[in-house]
Order: structure tokens, then C-alpha cells, then sequence
């Protein structure tokens, strides 16, 4: 077999083992604090998975914090929730999003490094199982009220994952 010809079939292999790669997209995205001394505070935003399989949103990561983990709220009966992490992560399903609103899925900030002021901006690195690493720079933004379906009006980042 002729060097050319190995080097192709070497190609052709390694494109039908290589997995797919989910394209995720980051709307909405922002960050607050409940007061200039807080200690923890947390990261909202939409994410949709324009892929044809699932990806699963499972670590994040940033500076702005000692811990950061991925949190939601648990009904604990009688008008009590309690904040729980969500060690397994949430599942962006195939052709479609999942909210991190407040109430309920979030990224939580814990032991905050320095105030999360308003107008600032913070970068998060969130973890998924298929897309890898995608880096995304949150506005702070401590006055914002959820809007309808706990998400308001802003940017849209998009990335295309990889495995960097």
C-alpha cells in the first residue's frame, strides 16, 4: 500500500471513531448576589443543544469563587425549599434547551472571592460530557427580575464545542 493511500485510511478511520461534537448555545446568560457582602451568589441562563443527541451540562468552574457547583431547588413539602446540589448535572436534550432560572436549576458561587458588583463581568467555564469546555463572560447584573418564564432579553453566545 502506497504511503498516500495508508495516510488516507489512517484519515478515514480516525474521522468514524472520533464522537460527534454537540453544538451548545448560551442565551441570556447572568449573574448576581443578593447584596454587595454576600458570600455566594449565582448564574442564570438558557441552554440549547442544537445537536442531534443529548449533552449533559455536568461541572462548572470560575474564579470568582472557591466552589462552584450546579444547584437546584428541592419542594421539601409546606412552602420550605431547600438548595441542593445536582451532582449528575442537568441534561440539555438534542434539538432542545434547559432553563437556569432562578427558583430552580442555577450555577452557585460559593465563597465568593471578591463582590459581585453591578455592570461587571465574570467568566464560567461550563463542563459538558459531549461539547467539553465552553467558556462563557456573564454580565452581573444584581437588579435583574426574571422575566416571563424566568428568563429575560439579552445576548446570544454561541459556541461550537470541542475538546480543549
Amino acid at each position: 500500500m502506497s504511503l498516500t493511500r495508508t495516510a488516507f485510511a489512517a484519515f478515514a478511520v480516525s474521522i468514524l471513531v472520533t464522537p460527534a461534537v454537540a453544538e451548545i448555545q448560551i442565551v441570556d446568560a447572568y449573574a448576581r448576589a443578593s447584596s454587595p457582602m454576600a458570600k455566594a451568589g449565582a448564574a442564570f441562563m438558557e441552554i440549547t443543544n442544537t445537536a442531534d443527541t443529548d449533552d449533559r451540562l455536568v461541572a462548572a468552574s470560575s474564579d470568582i469563587a472557591k466552589r462552584v457547583e450546579l444547584h437546584t431547588h428541592k419542594d421539601l413539602g409546606d412552602g420550605v425549599m431547600k438548595m441542593i446540589e445536582v451532582e449528575e448535572g442537568f441534561v440539555i436534550p438534542a434539538g432542545g434547551s434547559h432553563a437556569l432560572a432562578r427558583g430552580g436549576d442555577h450555577v452557585m458561587f460559593m465563597g465568593l472571592t471578591g463582590p459581585l458588583e453591578q455592570g461587571a463581568t465574570v467568566s464560567v467555564t461550563l463542563t459538558f460530557e459531549q461539547a467539553g469546555d465552553v467558556v462563557v463572560e456573564i454580565p452581573v447584573d444584581n437588579d435583574r427580575k426574571p422575566g416571563p418564564g424566568g428568563m429575560g432579553h439579552g445576548a446570544m453566545q454561541k459556541h461550537q464545542g470541542s475538546d480543549s
